[in-house]
């Protein structure tokens, strides 16, 4: 990648003490030597922590508002709403919304989810998952803050926090209802912590898990590891042989998953998401949104000087599927899928002005100064047309009387029912009843059928539901802003 510096900063072990009675000792066995830290007790303890509650408040106010307004951006909510409602009790994560009966594990390997399962049973909403990735969220920047502050300073660090925290693909992904890979984000801001206090095998520690957040991270994990290791071969050459077993480790988790896990699942024994990540018409296919994205994930975050650092090496494996396959929805800057680059290159913007700030240039050593503050100034300007910019708006925080009416609307339905239906319905629906995909139920008649019909793209009710169900006989049981319940007709006994 051009830009990119693969050289190593030559800084060794700590010099020994003028004081011949107390001598120095070697770095641990296994470990980085820590890069020196002129600023290290500039850092306050408690500021990570502050920011990350702040931040909290602020993720989960925007997510539950949403959910309180049922501006649900797709199914995955309730994907997931199934997945770990099955957990919580102990059966398979099957994810009716993704057919009946199927197993999400032939989907996506994401078993991490299951770590909610409990917090579910005691509190059994979707609104626990929201709760639950806005605190993932919070808790990577911890040691974003805290790894900034050590190596910057402590107000460096507090506006490589704030710009990170408020940073357009963590917004975007808050915005996005739920999704696996809010258990990524915190492996991987603690990994690269490691990483930069010269903690190697923590690191490596903290990478291994993403295996088992989502199939393709089993690449990330391995991209950790390579780095890991070119870093440690001058300094720790013991962590070397570690960090490689840990890629390739890695790799054969990733292609075993790939191979044989998600299709020993899957109903046609296969990775349904080939299909996609086939390159489309070739690499230059969308090259203007994916060079919008690059943009975007380069200038306002970092400056550029993320690139400065083989830390930003990592977001390959991430970028690299994203912009081979034929799905435009991966090329942009919406939903969730940048989420897992923030902590990225933040910390290569980190790493690099570290090392730019001992620059013998004047010019580059005052850029590196003064680029957290403009990356936390950037953070702040462009979240006014970002979704946290809803908490500052009255309508937030109050629900309007049509979905007041819309809930009523679908109490109707009874605890147990099956239910088919789009997006509008399905995160009320899927914490008491078994829901079905419109027009996905294949072969079962649901007992209703609830669907956002706000455009009037349904026609005709209990026409379009007798096209569904030649079989079935619908009634509309009632209409509320825009939403319209249908009911089966059970034909009396004779």
């Amino acid at each position: 990648m051009h830009g990119v510096r693969l050289a190593l900063p030559e800084n060794g072990p700590p010099s020994p003490p003028s004081t011949p009675s107390t001598p120095s000792s070697p770095p641990p066995s296994g470990s980085l030597p820590e890069p020196a830290a002129s600023s290290a007790r500039a850092v306050r303890v408690r500021d990570p922590y502050v920011m990350a509650v702040v931040l909290f408040c602020a993720y989960a106010a925007l997510s539950i508002g949403r959910y309180r307004h049922m501006r649900t951006m797709s199914w995955d909510l309730g994907i997931f709403e199934q997945v770990i409602r099955a957990y919580a009790h102990l059966r398979a994560p099957v994810a009716d919304l993704k057919g009946p009966g199927v197993n999400i594990l032939g989907d996506h390997f994401s078993p991490v989810t299951a770590l909610l399962a409990p917090a579910y049973r005691l509190f059994p909403t979707p609104v626990t998952l929201l709760v639950a990735q806005a605190a993932l969220f919070a808790l990577s920047v911890i040691p974003v803050t805290r790894v900034a502050a050590r190596r910057l300073g402590r107000w460096p660090g507090l506006a490589i926090g704030v710009g990170y925290g408020l940073s357009w693909g963590v917004q975007r992904a808050v915005e996005f209802d739920f999704h696996e890979i809010a258990f990524a984000v915190p492996l991987i801001a603690f990994s690269l912590e490691a990483l930069l206090t010269g903690r190697g095998r923590a690191a490596l520690c903290w990478a291994l898990p993403l295996v088992l957040v989502k199939e393709d991270l089993g690449l990330t994990a391995a991209a950790i590891a390579l780095v890991v290791a070119w870093r440690a071969r001058r300094t720790a050459p013991r962590i070397v042989p570690d960090a490689l077993a840990v890629a390739a480790l890695a790799v054969v988790a990733a292609v075993l998953t790939f191979a044989f896990v998600i299709p020993a699942f899957n109903s046609g024994d296969t990775y349904d998401y080939w299909v996609k990540v086939d390159g489309g018409t070739g690499p230059l296919d969308g090259f203007d949104t994916k060079f919008r994205t690059l943009a975007w994930l380069l200038l306002p975050t970092t400056g550029l000087l993320a690139l400065r650092s083989p830390l930003i090496l990592i977001a390959l494996p991430t970028l690299g599927w994203r912009f081979l396959s034929s799905d435009d929805h991966y090329w942009g800057t919406d939903w969730h899928y940048s989420a897992v680059l923030m902590p990225i290159v933040t910390l290569a913007l980190v790493d690099a002005a570290r090392r730019i700030r001992r620059s013998p240039r004047p010019w580059s050593r005052a850029y590196a100064r003064h680029l957290p503050a403009a990356v936390a100034g950037a953070a702040l300007a462009l979240t006014t047309s970002l979704p946290l910019s809803a908490l500052a708006e009255p309508d937030t925080y109050r629900v309007r009387p049509e979905v007041r009416a819309v809930e009523r609307l679908l109490d109707r339905i009874p605890d147990e029912a099956t239910v088919e239906a789009n997006v509008g319905p399905i995160s009320r629906l899927t914490s008491r009843c078994r829901v079905f995909w419109v027009g996905d139920t294949r072969g079962i008649t649901p007992d209703y059928i609830a669907l956002d019909n706000a455009s009037g793209w349904v026609g005709d009710p209990p026409a379009y539901a007798k096209r569904l169900h030649p079989r079935g006989t619908y009634t509309v049981a009632g209409e509320a802003g825009g939403y319209v319940l249908l009911e089966r007709v059970t034909k009396p006994r004779t």
